[in-house]
């Protein structure tokens, strides 16, 4: 059973312009220090050795130096695209893989996002940099680094006056934050001709280190006769990365477009408001969003066309902009499942077979 609603013409909403990507423009080489996000989709390379791909020259250096954190690394790449499917999964670009047959070594992940300078570059930069200061982190406190394990800062001190101490383990953000940095900014540090997309990129690469840093929190167990909480001992932790993921995404939603020009620093491209500081914390971008509505292969945008909408939501999810104007098909989904199940002694259970009708949306 089906039915089409709202016949209409592709929306420009997202596109950039006079800016706008040519179909018949070849694809940009993904950006430097990029390669280690196919970790993720190869599963890391533990078996194949440090030096075969997906990392660069200086990243397969460190992983010979430092051969114990390749799984944290692996985690840092899985976290970083897991999180961007999940803050994105609403939005025409999903951060879903291009099609397949159109992937580079890098491609698997995120496609021409990866080195087109836009919002999506920020927040994949941002986010992944943060994915891998999470997992090297979790891991020293689990004690699998040798050179890394709780935070040695706070294990001493507290405040007696008000009945707790430092104790347990802090996790040493330290450490996760130096190791992001080398890992990550170095090979991108290393370019020749540094240009205002390397400098937004280091920029965005510490701006997702901030994040997990800012977002630190403290946590208390109580000691204490009958549970009375006369001493508490406290350690920092850091918060679930679903939290950091709904931060970034919220500086994404705020991202500063600047200057292409490189200067001593950067500047807004806005001329008016480059009094305004950048914070450490801000993404920035330098290019404006393709059109994300019609498929693009040689861009590795996969377009909304057969993507599941929200025919009542008014939403990045609703129907009306999900589909870019272009309408919706509607079908008809039966569910059956096993419902009022009941346990008959002795010894079975017995359940009635259940089915619903569902209405399912999808554009055109």
């Amino acid at each position: 059973m089906r039915r089409s609603w709202g016949a209409g013409q592709p929306s420009d909403r997202g596109c950039c312009g006079q800016r706008c990507c040519s179909p018949s423009a070849p694809p940009p080489p993904a950006a430097p220090g990029c390669e280690w996000l196919g970790i993720a989709a190869a599963g890391g390379p533990e078996k194949a050795g440090c030096a075969s791909p997906p990392l660069s020259r200086r990243q397969q250096e460190l992983c010979k130096q430092k051969p114990e954190l390749v799984p944290a690394i692996r985690e840092g790449a899985r976290l970083g695209l897991q999180e961007c499917r999940s803050q994105f999964r609403h939005e025409r670009w999903d951060c879903r893989p291009p099609p397949a047959g159109r992937r580079g070594p890098t491609a698997t992940a995120f496609g021409h996002q990866l080195s087109s300078g836009t919002k999506e570059t920020a927040f994949i930069s941002a986010v992944t940099s943060a994915g891998l200061v999470h997992s090297v982190t979790r891991s020293c406190s689990a004690g699998n680094v040798t050179e890394c394990s709780c935070d040695t800062n706070l294990r001493h001190g507290g405040s007696a006056s008000e009945g707790w101490h430092w104790g347990g383990c802090s996790d040493d953000i330290h450490y996760g934050m130096s190791f992001s940095r080398k890992f990550l900014d170095m090979p991108i540090k290393n370019v020749t001709g540094r240009s205002g997309l390397v400098a937004m990129n280091l920029h965005n690469n510490e701006a997702g280190r901030q994040a997990v840093a800012k977002l630190m929190s403290v946590d208390c167990r109580c000691h204490g006769v009958s549970g009375s909480c006369a001493v508490k001992t406290c350690w920092k932790t850091m918060s679930s990365f679903e939290k950091v993921g709904r931060f970034l995404k919220d500086k994404y939603e705020n991202s500063i477009q600047i200057s292409d020009r490189l200067k001593k620093k950067l500047r807004r491209k806005e001329k008016s408001q480059r009094k305004i500081p950048i914070g450490k914390e801000d993404l920035l971008y330098v290019n404006k969003s393709p059109n994300y509505c019609v498929e693009d292969q040689k861009l590795g945008i996969p377009g909304t066309q057969g993507r599941e909408c929200n025919r009542t939501s008014e939403g990045s999810d609703g129907c009306n902009l999900l589909c870019c104007g272009r309408g919706y098909n509607t079908h008809v989904v039966r569910h059956v499942e096993r419902c009022e199940c009941k346990f008959v002694w002795c010894c079975y259970v017995r359940c009635r077979r259940c089915e619903t009708m569902t209405d399912v949306h999808t554009c055109k």
